[in-house]
């Protein structure tokens, strides 16, 4: 087995890029309490000038003379230009999602489909299932991917899946794939918990008397366990599939100033963070595919999405007595993107009566595209039959 190749430390995602920005100024310049101290000081001045911003604002409208019709239709003209430009952007993401090759030559036994789907904010959000053809559903796998990616690359392990009758549905986030949005900008993961819900519903209804589960990668993981702590969610699942699951930021102290910044330009670019690909698998050409997918989001990540990664990582870590929720959490050893001691912690912690984990030596983050896919994905679907057949007391908690 490859060993895992070293890299610097990140923020939880796909290709989370803050920490790097910061690296070199703490490690060359202050020392951590200079820092904590200095950060403290920049938090306080930006709190201030935001708390003084609508006044100064109030007093200069009043003195000032009203602008110009010129001014004002330029000002109009700059806006409708960045939601004509965001737009285009979208129709050709989606126009790309949709050439995703979704099913193989000979490959009669699984029927797809791809859909919109309108949020809770009423975006456009690109969906994507694939199904048997014949015999009886035995369940449903909702798909959820990670940050910066799209639900099309999930397409191989829905058709495993199929293969052994289990349904799959995939929804692309906010800002991702083929959704509505500004590409790989989250204005919040609330919201994208909120649409997981909403999907898994419609799912449910459209698949009555159908088991169904919740799987979630990286980012996705943890909106995923978010959405099932909420108990009309959980009565909706027989359990969730987490795969390296953002539930510790790795370190989180270089990126403290993220939520001050998130207020001030939320879309704003660490431009200086991007200087390569992080190295997410140990297959050369899943690296290359990932990389190299127009779908995928390979710019610096913008403030307002740090920061929902910390709110939301942050809420869960406080959060794992709660977990109640059957699940089944899967995690490389190797990963230096998401924590894999942070999932132990989750099973360590949660009371899940039903609840497993298992730890790959040496895998990296993106297990589902290691060179031992398959058996990972087998893994999965052994789990999900286990949960619909009368579990064995060793079969209910302990390593998979």
């Amino acid at each position: 087995m490859d060993a895992a190749v070293p890299v610097e430390e990140l923020t939880s995602g796909a290709s989370g890029r803050i920490i790097p920005v910061f690296k070199n100024l703490r490690q060359s310049i202050l020392s951590y309490d200079s820092l904590r101290r200095s950060l403290l000081l920049i938090y306080s001045f930006f709190v201030w000038i935001l708390l003084l911003l609508p006044r100064l604002h109030r007093i200069s409208a009043a003195a000032s003379p009203p602008s110009s019709p010129r001014t004002a239709s330029s000002s109009v003209r700059r806006r409708k230009f960045g939601i004509r430009r965001d737009e285009e952007d979208t129709m050709r993401r989606r126009a790309l999602a949709e050439e995703v090759e979704m099913a193989t030559e000979g490959s009669s036994w699984c029927s797809w489909t791809t859909s919109l789907f309108f949020g809770v904010k009423r975006n456009a959000l690109f969906c994507r299932s694939w199904l048997p053809v014949s015999g009886e559903l035995r369940g449903i796998l909702i798909i959820i991917h990670g940050l910066n990616e799209h639900s099309g690359r999930y397409t191989n392990f829905a058709k495993q899946l199929v293969s052994y009758k289990f349904g799959a549905y995939a929804m692309d986030w906010i800002g991702h794939g083929g959704s509505d949005g500004l590409h790989g900008y989250v204005p919040s993961l609330d919201h994208v918990v909120a649409d997981t819900t909403a999907f898994l519903e419609k799912v449910k209804s459209e698949n009555p008397g159908v088991p169904c589960f919740l799987f979630g990668h990286s980012t996705g993981g943890a909106v995923v366990l978010k959405a099932a702590s909420y108990s009309h969610v959980e009565e909706m699942l027989e359990g969730v599939i987490l795969t390296s699951p953002a539930l510790r930021v790795k370190p989180a102290h270089p990126i403290a100033v993220a939520p001050i910044f998130s207020l001030v330009a939320p879309r704003f670019q660490f431009k200086g963070a991007n200087k390569r690909g992080i190295p997410v698998s140990r297959d050369p050409a899943a690296l290359l595919a990932k990389y190299s997918d127009p779908l995928v989001y390979t710019g610096p990540i913008r403030v307002r999405t740090g920061h929902e990664i910390l709110r939301i990582s942050s809420y869960l870590m406080c959060n794992f007595r709660s977990v109640t929720v059957p699940f089944f959490v899967l995690h490389g050893t190797a990963d230096r993107v998401t924590d894999p001691l942070a999932s132990q912690d989750l099973y360590n912690e949660a009371p899940s009566e039903f609840k497993n984990i298992k730890l790959y030596e040496g895998f990296l983050h993106d297990l589902l595209f290691e060179p031992e896919r398959e058996e990972i994905a087998q893994d999965i679907i052994d789990w999900m039959e286990s949960r619909l057949t009368p579990a064995c007391p060793e079969e209910a908690t302990g390593l998979w």
